[in-house]
């Protein structure tokens, strides 16, 4: 795919598999690159599955005043804490895929009232999770009082094929109701319909006043794609899939090769005339 020359007047970014490293690190090199952006005039902000509580030490490290989404676009706030825009999962969407997903092998993780409820806190990915989170989980097999309001369910599992296909059964009983996608290979994340990164980034175009033709967004996973094929410039990192590679406008290095970095410095300040 190829995109037009249009000066980038705001960069939106994924953060996980994105923005930070393997290690959930915001790298002094990419720290550096967004000044440099920013000194050049360009906007820039963050759109991510993580809650608001995960978002924030990114917001402190990089200084980010604008707002920024949480939950995929279903929360738009800023940082000093205030919300601007919330969408919830519909309760039946809530109750009807917990149903779906009763008789796979995954844990549950739902996120609601700025926490995480979780059915278990052992594992690789809650040890992932209290990082991307920034909080620890609350240990519940019963969600039920958290059925009308959760910002986010995610269901997990290394079994990458059963999840795969839970996930299409999923879509298939609330894709029209729901955002239904996985955010990782052993993610499936469940937000509101409104709490997609394509609608996120058209609401986040808007609080900077910009057209979309002017945005360009870095992102890695099928969650992204959404905002990858609305932006002016659609950048995939390195370590993406390749269909979701096939979709972007250019390509950088991985997350783990400061690939933000590399694509601001490379790719967007060159797109204004700036020499990094």
């Amino acid at each position: 795919m190829s995109a037009d020359e249009q000066a980038i007047r705001l960069v939106v970014s994924d953060i996980d598999g994105t923005l930070v490293d393997k290690q959930k690190v915001l790298t002094q090199a990419t720290v550096d690159a967004v000044r440099r952006l920013e000194d050049a005039g360009v906007g820039f902000t963050v759109i991510s599955a993580r809650p608001m509580s995960g978002i924030m030490p990114i917001a402190e490290a990089l200084a980010i005043d604008a707002p920024m989404a949480a939950f995929n676009g279903g929360i738009l706030f800023r940082r000093d804490g205030s919300v601007t825009e919330h969408h919830v999962i519909d309760a039946g969407v809530t109750a009807g895929v917990m149903a779906i997903a009763a008789d796979s092998a995954v844990d549950t993780w739902v996120f609601a009232d700025n926490l995480w409820y979780a059915s278990t806190d052992a594992g690789e990915h809650v040890a992932h999770e209290r990082l991307a989170s920034n909080q620890d989980p609350i240990v519940t097999t019963d969600f039920s009082d958290l059925i009308d309001h959760a910002d986010k369910v995610t269901f997990v599992s290394d079994d990458h094929a059963m999840l795969a296909d839970l996930a299409e059964r999923c879509k298939a009983g609330h894709g029209t109701d729901a955002t239904i996608a996985q955010s990782q290979v052993y993610y499936l994340d469940v937000t509101a319909l409104a709490a997609n990164k394509g609608d996120g980034l058209i609401a986040l175009a808007a609080t900077f006043d910009q057209p979309l033709d002017a945005v360009a967004v870095l992102g890695d996973q099928f969650n992204d794609v959404p905002m990858l094929e609305r932006a002016g410039l659609a950048i995939a990192m390195g370590n993406a899939p390749d269909p979701v590679k096939q979709i972007a406008h250019r390509v950088t290095t991985g997350n783990d090769a400061d690939g933000v970095a590399h694509a601001i410095d490379t790719i967007i300040l060159p797109r204004i005339g700036v020499s990094a």
